[in-house]
């Protein structure tokens, strides 16, 4: 048996005696949100709980930056996806998605402790990550696969920029102060001439996020389809509709429109006009790992501050 502390606070904390286990995950990659050092703070203990384990651990380079004190090997994500079991994310659900996107070819589960703000993907409470992450190396979680989409931006029919994206591609008028006019085809078939903001083209994942405030639908992760929904479009006439996730989605900025394309809203790209993005199901999707007791709809009552009670 070895004394681990599981107090989150300086100078205090209680202390349990945690019995070392045989696990599946050998090697545990962490990921933590820069400049935190709340984040800094439990990854470095997470970091001892996991030794303690008998799991070797593996900081992320930028977050190795970050926390220097951490004296864990450090590790490119390209070597994380060779080497590591599972991945640890301690943050919010950005940090994640950027995770996520690095990490998505090499198929590696990831894991979400939440020190951000709403936490929709990262479900493990921080006050329960010690019993959570015990849990989950005893091998007693749930899986779930989110897939991604995959955009390719076409300039005069040659590909000019292509990205990942785990929430979703959100095509707007950039710096411009007026609307911009997109034309929007589904499997080469026209849908409409958009007069609006921009547009949102959201996974299930992406659907309680960006698309969820511009009154797109909610779609349950296991649901295999795509949002799109237009940005304050010019006539109320535009709604939010839901496709198929083997469509393929064929987005125009109509000349002399242009605009800017984002991934999950950390990286972008300069749009000129009649510049065409191409949106399909990425071949790669991510594995989430759970704790006992996960529940989808529970979270979405926490979350969206929904009633958690009926009444007869």
């Amino acid at each position: 048996m070895i004394l681990v502390k599981i107090g989150p606070k300086k100078g205090r904390g209680e202390y349990g005696l945690i019995a070392v286990m045989e696990s599946a995950f050998r090697t545990v990659a962490l990921v933590g949100k820069h400049q935190s050092p709340e984040v800094a703070e439990s990854l470095r203990a997470l970091a001892a709980f996991l030794v303690a384990q008998g799991v070797a651990v593996l900081i992320e380079e930028a977050t190795a930056q970050a926390i220097p004190a951490a004296a864990y090997p450090t590790a490119s994500y390209a070597r994380i996806g060779q080497c590591a079991d599972l991945v640890v994310i301690l943050g919010g659900d950005g940090t994640l998605l950027g995770a996520a996107r690095q990490l998505a070819e090499s198929g590696v589960p990831l894991v979400g402790v939440n020190q951000g703000q709403l936490g929709f993907m990262t479900d493990i409470a921080h006050d329960a990550m010690f019993q959570s992450m015990t849990a989950i190396l005893a091998g007693n979680h749930s899986r779930e696969q989110r897939f991604l989409l995959e955009a390719e931006v076409l300039r005069a029919g040659q590909p000019v920029a292509r990205n990942l994206a785990l929430n979703d591609v959100v095509v707007n008028k950039g710096d411009a102060g007026r609307l911009i006019e997109l034309e929007v085809k589904v499997d080469g078939e026209l849908i409409h001439v958009l007069r609006a903001d921009g547009l949102i083209v959201s996974t299930p994942t992406g659907s309680t996020a960006y698309a969820l405030s511009a009154n797109g639908p909610i779609l349950h992760p296991a649901v295999a389809g795509i949002a799109i929904v237009p940005l304050c479009p010019h006539a109320l006439s535009y709604r939010p509709i839901t496709i198929s996730d083997q469509s393929e989605i064929g987005i125009r900025f109509l000349p002399p429109h242009e605009g800017r394309i984002h991934f999950d809203g950390q990286t972008r790209f300069d749009a000129r006009g009649d510049d065409v993005i191409r949106l399909r199901r990425a071949k790669a999707a991510i594995t989430l790992l759970h704790p006992p007791g996960y529940s989808y709809f529970a979270m979405l009552r926490e979350k969206l501050h929904w009633s958690s009670t009926s009444r007869s």
